[in-house]
């Protein structure tokens, strides 16, 4: 039993065509006008394949396909279905469509698991204006609550309770929980990196999560004339700012390890040619597999934001807005993947991911493990990001075998 790859390769093209801006890659964030019309034909397809669909408090998707009755739990597939801006069709949105693919091989050959079959698309997996990244599979695993959430709003002042609401979600039903306790969750995604590509390898079975962890950074100076405000009087944002991005960037060369820290969102504010800038606002992300280091690092940058803020004499505020420590993927799901990888003669390697996904979050509630699919040029969050086709098929039919052993084993 294989997956149809064209059928496949057919939904992700006709899925991209949603927030698609030409030569500008696919522009989808949770709760947009495209994200909202993708929702509606992600329910509408999967309702056409028979199954009971529901949306959960925060707006998580759900499909369910009925098992034998044999078996009580359900084991669930899923990712997340929205994007960065200018991204790719591939992140996210594969994994979706790799699990309705392989619940419309299923119905193809008659097969009917003992388990229930689940299909979920999480809510807000990518970094967004409301500062909640993999909110969906956080509040499915009640890490994060209703008062966390109620005050958000992005940039227009839309509140994240009328945005979950439009999608079908209700915030204040977030802390009564959602009881859905599960047999394992599988979850598809290309890789993001070129790790495989180096390996000349198709697929990667994932057994970890780095740590993740983030601040929202203000640096407040004085705003003034930038013809008038002699160069001594000058309490510039932007120059002090300017240098703790150049330290985050040496702090973490330093360790030389697998590491990283980056300053990836940064709005200078009034942003004009004949103002000095009076505030700063940006994102640090530090990631890594090894908390001491990790905590190390941090540390360190803070000590010397602390001093250019001293040099300077601006005002610091630093706020932790992510916090997500690194976690194992189960052995006996990873153990049915390498099983169906071999039985299948198709090489692969055991690799952790850089990257945060929405499984981190489910590996608190159930059995939890990922199948990365190979990345050319190892790029992602970007137009130029590109799986093949051939690589995409090795990888379904993995998860679709090791899907099969999950049924008969747990």
């Amino acid at each position: 039993m294989k997956i149809n790859i064209n059928r496949l390769m057919s939904a992700i093209e006709s899925y991209a065509t949603y927030g698609q801006v030409e030569g500008c890659g696919v522009t989808r964030p949770s709760f947009s006008k495209a994200d909202y019309q993708v929702r509606n034909l992600f329910i509408q397809e999967l309702k056409d394949l028979g199954m009971t669909v529901t949306v959960d408090a925060i707006a998580n998707i759900w499909g369910t396909l009925p098992g034998t009755g044999e078996k009580e739990k359900p084991i669930v597939m899923g990712s997340h279905l929205d994007t960065v801006p200018n991204g790719g069709k591939y992140d996210g949105a594969l994994g979706v469509l790799v699990a309705k693919e392989i619940i419309e091989t299923l119905r193809e050959y008659e097969v009917t698991l003992a388990h229930p079959l689940q299909i979920v698309s999480f809510t807000a997996e990518e970094a967004n204006e409301f500062n909640f990244s993999t909110m969906g599979s956080r509040a499915l695993s009640r890490r994060l609550h209703a008062e966390e959430l109620r005050g958000a709003s992005d940039k227009a002042g839309t509140t994240l309770e009328a945005a979950v609401k439009k999608a079908g979600g209700d915030l204040s039903k977030i802390d009564a929980g959602q009881e859905n306790a599960m047999a394992a969750y599988f979850e598809l995604h290309i890789e993001q990196g070129s790790k495989l590509e180096n390996q000349n390898l198709s697929v990667g079975i994932v057994d970890s999560i780095v740590g993740i962890y983030r601040d929202l950074v203000t640096v407040e100076g004085q705003q003034n004339h930038s013809g008038t405000t002699v160069m001594k009087n000058r309490k510039d944002a932007l120059v002090a700012a300017g240098e703790m991005v150049a330290e985050v960037q040496k702090l973490a060369t330093a360790l030389d390890s697998d590491t990283v820290a980056t300053v990836g969102k940064f709005e200078v504010f009034p942003n004009a040619a004949n103002i000095i800038p009076g505030r700063v606002e940006f994102t640090l992300e530090v990631r890594s597999a090894d908390k001491t280091e990790r905590d190390a690092l941090i540390r360190r940058i803070h000590d010397s934001f602390h001093s250019i803020q001293e040099k300077h004499e601006v005002n610091l505020t630093i706020i932790n807005s992510y916090n997500m420590q690194e976690c194992d993927f189960d052995k006996q799901l990873i153990s049915f993947l390498e099983e169906a990888a071999m039985e299948m003669g198709i090489p692969y390697t055991l690799l952790p991911s850089m990257a945060g996904h929405d499984a981190m979050n489910l590996a608190a509630m159930t059995k939890s493990v990922m199948v990365f699919v190979k990345s050319i040029n190892g790029i992602s969050h970007s137009p130029q990001e590109f799986s093949l086709p051939e690589d995409i098929e090795k990888s379904a039919n993995i998860l679709l075998n090791a899907l099969l052993k999950a049924d008969q084993t747990l």
